[in-house]
């Protein structure tokens, strides 16, 4: 697998980048060659053009004095092709060569004679410019430009002729295309090194994830990929990656604690029911004593349909059924309302009630059943909780443009590092707090689920025995007071 996801991604792409490198690389070069090729040409061109209209000028001058084949010019043109690196001769009329540049006195070139179509070319345009060996003057290619050497009339008096050798003037130009070919080939190599050590870099990250995933699939949530050092696409991904796996191990680590709870919940009532049930059939409960372990039956029966429903109503909100309804209602009426169904059980532990709400109507928008079952259930959690005799505190402000509802009770404090769980499913902050065996654990959860549905917050603190709980809720356009409709943006 890992050499398939290198092979089909990142090998690949390396290979397509490494082409693509290489044939940009080579139109490079070949344009500067074709470049830098014409570059000398023409640079040596002009070169010989001022030699041979130097000799032309040098030749007109002396030529009354001297002949064309005389010792002084001939000694004048070696010079002078000493210190350019050209050959030259000098022709007359007929172009036999009466001169040359050699400073042999025994030329082999001397007495040689010109084509005539060169010499008819010459006299034709003026000038004469190729890459040629003269129709086999030379035994290799030169690059030759010739003038005519004019006589006091305008007449021509002869030809001069100045050369430089092909491999000569290539050579330098070769030697710096075979350094260029080393220096790109080198580039290459050193590219597809460190390519290959790049591609097996992005590679591995990818392959750890492959096998991350593989481990996932097989149920081993505990696989992890090595942080990556840069904070690019993949660090980012990795990351991400990283913070998924997470939260699937924390889901399935709830998925375990869900069921393992449900199954508590769900063995604990139903061991009595049956208990129960079988004592009273076998008659090992005496008449005497079938109401009162009908009445238990019936109390676990009840306690049964509880878990039932809450965990009905548990895979609802999770879905996101029933949707959400839009609604404005009175928030203060909906809490008064809630209030009155628990009268009776706040005599009974001897608790008096604090209601602390303002004296203008506050509406609010959200599904008013669901925000009641969240009043409900957090002053159920504050009344069983609640230690005897104490007060229970429900207040109601505004602020910043939402409604806030807080519940108080005064008990035992919840431990610091379990107020981050205490709305997770079935758990308990402090077992000792519920001794109630109503309580199925659930209540909370669905606090939070209703309001996150509503897109709104639930925070809770619990100090020195005293504990809030405090939920927000959005106003409604008819719940804000005449000051806050005047701060409002137009």
């Amino acid at each position: 697998m890992k050499r398939k996801v290198k092979r089909s991604v990142f090998f690949r792409n390396y290979m397509v980048t490494t082409g693509m490198f290489v044939v940009c690389f080579f139109v490079l070069g070949v344009t500067m060659f074709l470049m830098g090729r014409a570059y000398l040409i023409r640079e040596k061109q002009q070169s010989l053009y001022a030699t041979a209209g130097e000799v032309c000028r040098y030749a007109e001058a002396v030529h009354g004095e001297e002949d064309l084949g005389g010792w002084d010019l001939r000694m004048n043109l070696a010079a002078i092709a000493q210190s350019t690196g050209d050959h030259i001769f000098l022709c007359d009329r007929t172009g036999t060569v009466v001169s040359s540049s050699d400073r042999n006195a025994a030329s082999p070139y001397i007495g040689r004679q010109i084509s005539a179509a060169v010499i008819g070319e010459l006299e034709k345009e003026g000038g004469y410019e190729e890459l040629t060996d003269l129709d086999g003057f030379y035994e290799g290619m030169y690059y030759v430009v010739a003038e005519p050497i004019r006589g006091g009339d305008g007449g021509t008096e002869g030809y001069v002729f100045v050369n430089y050798a092909g491999e000569g003037l290539f050579g330098v130009w070769g030697g710096f295309i075979a350094v260029f070919i080393l220096i790109a080939a080198g580039l290459l190599a050193l590219a597809i090194v460190f390519g290959y050590a790049n591609d097996r870099r992005l590679a591995r990250p990818l392959n750890e994830m492959a096998e991350a995933a593989h481990r996932f699939a097989r149920g081993d949530y505990s696989a992890r990929v090595s942080p990556y050092p840069d904070e690019d696409e993949i660090g980012t991904l990795i990351q991400a990656f990283n913070t998924m796996a997470d939260g699937l191990e924390r889901n399935e680590s709830r998925r375990r604690e869900f069921i393992a709870n449900v199954s508590h919940e769900l063995r604990t009532p139903m061991t009595a029911i049956a208990g129960f049930a079988d004592g009273l059939l076998d008659g090992t409960i005496p008449p005497s004593e079938e109401k009162k372990y009908l009445q238990t039956i019936s109390s676990e029966t009840k306690r049964l349909g509880r878990l039932v429903r809450s965990m009905l109503d548990m895979a609802r909100l999770r879905d996101g059924d029933p949707a959400r309804r839009e609604q404005t209602f009175d928030l203060g009426e909906t809490v008064l309302q809630t209030m009155l169904s628990f009268e009776d059980r706040v005599d009974a532990k001897g608790m008096t009630v604090d209601l602390n709400m303002p004296e203008d109507t506050i509406r609010v928008r959200g599904d008013e059943d669901a925000i009641t079952r969240v009043v409900y259930n957090l002053v159920d959690n504050a009344i069983k909780f609640a230690a005897w005799s104490t007060a229970l505190t429900v207040s109601i402000w505004k602020e910043n443009g939402k409604a806030y509802t807080a519940v108080q009770d005064v008990g035992q404090t919840i431990p610091p590092e379990e107020l981050p769980l205490i709305f997770d499913r079935f758990h308990k902050a402090d077992r000792s707090r519920s001794q109630d065996r109503e309580g199925v654990g659930l209540g909370l959860y669905m606090v939070r689920q209703i309001l996150s549905a509503h897109d709104q917050d639930i925070f809770v603190t619990s100090e020195n025995g005293v504990t809030v709980f405090t939920f927000t809720l959005a106003l409604a356009e008819g719940g804000r007071n005449a000051r806050e409709r005047e701060n409002m943006p137009s």
